[in-house]
């Protein structure tokens, strides 16, 4: 699918996301940018979009909630009377002994990590169908997509991110004869948290073969390519740099 004069839907605009938003904007799309609390910088990638001569939207939503979503969705419609691409990045990622993991914070990783993703997509389908396709890019994790756990305190996470992949794949066979193609990223060391200390760092690029951090135009790029791709459907796809195989 050309991405020219496509309308596209991100969620979780925050650091990465807004990086794709701009990406798929330089090649020709519009885009809403969906966001719960980083409204500065999903209205800063909006302002890039516009300065790139198309159309950009930034939309407070948590698409963890049905009513957000078909709000979002219905403001995207109402825009623009189409959407073509929906990218699903919002997520959130904490580390919590299992012991100490209460119901809260298991509806809360399930909830903005996996409902939101089928939410959004099962409100935004009908409308690519009526369209004669579409594309919807989840996010996973690479260590969900290498199919065990490799670090204690992200039980909740854990599982998300797993179901995520399911999701992908279930969606996909769902909405195939729709020409829906749905895959996922699993996204690896690809930017530093901001509170990471020396010694950890050098221990991911030790641990990464490539031997250094992705950053978010890999991200953008592999975005892009699912995107465009028209015959790649229910596949998960890992940006780590090979960290999966060390």
């Amino acid at each position: 699918m050309e991405i020219k004069d496509k309308v596209a839907l991100i969620t979780g605009t925050r650091r990465i996301g807004s990086v794709v938003a701009v990406e798929l904007a330089q090649r020709g799309a519009d885009v809403v940018l969906g966001y719960n609390r980083s409204q500065e910088e999903a209205e800063a990638a909006a302002t890039r979009i516009r300065a790139l001569g198309r159309k950009a939207l930034s939309i407070q939503a948590d698409v963890s909630k049905v009513a957000d979503v078909q709000n979002l969705v219905g403001r995207v419609i109402g825009e623009y009377g189409r959407l073509d691409v929906l990218v699903n990045m919002a997520s959130i990622y904490r580390s919590k002994p299992f012991g100490d993991t209460t119901e809260q914070d298991w509806d809360a990783n399930i909830g903005v990590n996996l409902k939101s993703a089928f939410l959004c997509a099962q409100a935004v389908a009908p409308f690519m169908k009526a369209h004669g396709g579409g594309r919807i890019i989840n996010f996973a994790d690479w260590i969900a997509a290498s199919g065990r756990p490799r670090y204690k305190g992200f039980v909740p996470y854990y599982v998300s991110k797993a179901g995520v992949i399911g999701l992908t794949e279930s969606l996909a066979l769902e909405l195939a004869s729709d020409q829906i193609l749905v895959n996922a990223i699993a996204p690896g060391p690809i930017l530093a948290p901001p509170d990471l200390t020396e010694e950890e760092d050098r221990e991911v690029r030790k641990a990464t073969p490539l031997g250094r951090w992705g950053g978010e135009m890999e991200i953008a790029k592999a975005v892009v390519s699912l995107i465009e791709t028209d015959f790649i459907t229910g596949e998960c796809i890992r940006v780590d740099g090979g960290r999966h195989v060390h």
